[in-house]
């Protein structure tokens, strides 16, 4: 028995030309598009850690750092708004991912009762909402008729709850027997408890992946503060950093370092302003192909 699973095991695949030929095409593909991808994001990281001297001189891509150096980022934390930017980021990426999750719970767990009133038709008019949207104008009118402007609950509240990560949230608790929460409630357990003791521990891997995509969502926006915010310490991080790119709104800098490193301190900011939230994605990456895949294969 064992001489045969040594035979088995040393027996290789044979491939014929053509799979050969497709599968060295698959690679070169590949490679070509990892490269595209990872080119930019090096080129920024080493021009962030260059000489700024230098950067202004360079042309073209960076491949290594030219006169590794610290003073890039020493002159983006000099900068007040870039602290306080993270403070409001930070505030919203927790607060407001903490409602967008608890909601999307909520609601994920109500569409998928079976036994719920009114549950295919509540279903179609969310479903609605994700191809047909009020537009900016109107979106402003409900949030300045709220008395929401220049507030960072303007950044929250509007977006509370996403229908595709919600659906995304239903599909996953639609795939727990029945079974399960009805044992529960014949013991006693009220639907609160059945949301948070039993479904969400059982889709925790879902959680993961819509807990990821509500972060980054708020990590990365700018235009809804774009519009609602007007008092620039309450601006979040991805603003300001729109402002130091687009405009050069880098008040605290002296104009003789602005002029020295300006491109070397953009490099830096969005080295600042975008590791933070790559960080959390180690975290949650065994969690998000079975979280995304969710309702994927029906059987």
């Amino acid at each position: 028995m064992s001489e045969n699973n040594v035979m088995i095991k040393s027996k290789k695949v044979r491939y014929t030309v053509g799979e050969q030929i497709f599968h060295a095409v698959n690679v070169i593909i590949c490679g070509l598009l990892s490269l595209a991808v990872l080119l930019p994001i090096l080129n920024i990281l080493f021009g962030a850690f260059s000489d700024p001297y230098e950067v202004m001189k360079h042309s073209g891509l960076f491949l290594y750092p030219i006169k590794p150096t610290l003073y890039n980022f020493s002159l983006v934390f000099k900068n007040p708004s870039i602290l306080t930017g993270y403070m409001n980021t930070i505030f919203v990426v927790v607060v407001g991912t903490a409602l967008n999750v608890l909601l999307s719970l909520i609601g994920a767990y109500v569409l998928s009762r079976k036994d719920a009133m009114l549950v295919k038709g509540l279903t179609l008019m969310i479903v609605f909402t994700m191809y047909f949207q009020g537009g900016i104008i109107p979106s402003y009118l409900v949030v300045e008729s709220l008395g929401l402007i220049n507030s960072r609950w303007s950044l929250i509240l509007p977006g509370a709850i996403s229908t595709f990560n919600m659906i995304v949230m239903r599909t996953a608790m639609a795939q727990v027997p029945d079974s399960l929460p009805e044992s529960a409630m014949i013991d006693g357990a009220k639907h609160h408890q059945v949301l948070f003791l039993i479904m969400t521990p059982l889709c925790k891997a879902t959680v993961a992946v819509i807990v990821l995509y509500y972060a980054v969502a708020h990590w990365n926006s700018w235009f809804g503060a774009f519009l609602y915010l007007r008092d620039k310490a309450k601006y979040p991080l991805q603003l300001i950093l729109r402002q130091i790119l687009f405009q050069d709104e880098t008040n605290s800098m002296a104009a003789e370092s602005l002029a020295l490193s300006s491109e070397a301190v953009k490099y830096a900011t969005i080295v600042v302003a975008t590791v933070p939230i790559l960080a959390a994605y180690p975290f949650l990456q065994r969690y998000f192909v079975k979280g995304v895949m969710v309702g994927a294969v029906k059987g």
